[in-house]
């Protein structure tokens, strides 16, 4: 994995904007909040405040992963959306390119996940001590070598997707962490945050934000 940090400089894609909610495209490569040092304060978070200066944090990406990410505008709904993350009343839903196709056209994965101290950030299955973890899956093109599929995680754990399509032997494309040989060899992790669904803070109504996935 190239440990130079090159964020890229892709303008900000606004999804939807309004009192109290800002929802954007983050671009993969992009941190979502600081890193430790200098070089890693580049970061979607602060490129959002320098044009809304007082969008707060909800929820992050992974640097590597692009799509749907949403900013609270003001402490209420900061507050409103962490509990619907927290209470898993929120919907998100991926795209990713896997190596391999799934025998099956649909399933769920529930293997609880823990940090691998040694190798972090990278993580690991562990019945014992992980905490819970359950994603539903179906594919939604066989690719020959390669198959596209559609991702719902019901819990949020780091690393959560990548793991997951690891443990049923279909790591995810370009994956610097998990993906190995020819499914490593692509220019960027391809996974990207399709669709997220939430009730709005000032009235509750449900909303249902998407973008397209780049690949």
């Amino acid at each position: 994995m190239d440990s130079v940090y090159r964020p890229p400089q892709d303008p900000l894609v606004i999804l939807h904007e309004d009192a109290e909610v800002l929802l954007v495209d983050k671009p993969a490569g992009l941190l979502s909040v600081p890193g430790k040092g200098p070089e890693l304060a580049d970061c979607l978070l602060t490129r959002i405040q320098a044009a809304f200066p007082d969008a707060l944090l909800v929820h992050r990406l992974d640097r590597d992963t692009s799509g749907v990410m949403i900013f609270a505008l003001t402490p209420h709904a900061q507050r409103h959306l962490g509990l619907q993350f927290e209470k898993r009343m929120t919907q998100k839903t991926y795209v990713a390119r896997v190596w391999g196709v799934p025998d099956e056209k649909t399933g769920e994965v529930d293997l609880p996940l823990i940090v691998d101290w040694p190798n972090r950030p990278r993580q690991m299955v562990d019945p014992e001590n992980g905490k819970p973890a359950q994603t539903a899956w179906r594919v939604l093109k066989d690719e020959g070598d390669t198959a596209r599929m559609r991702l719902q995680p019901r819990t949020g754990r780091s690393h959560q997707l990548r793991v997951h399509m690891l443990s049923l032997g279909h790591p995810i494309l370009g994956d610097p962490f998990y993906a190995t040989g020819p499914a490593r060899a692509f220019p960027r992790l391809m996974l990207h945050s399709e669709e997220l669904r939430f009730k709005h803070p000032q009235g509750g109504r449900s909303m249902k934000i998407r973008t397209r996935a780049p690949f």
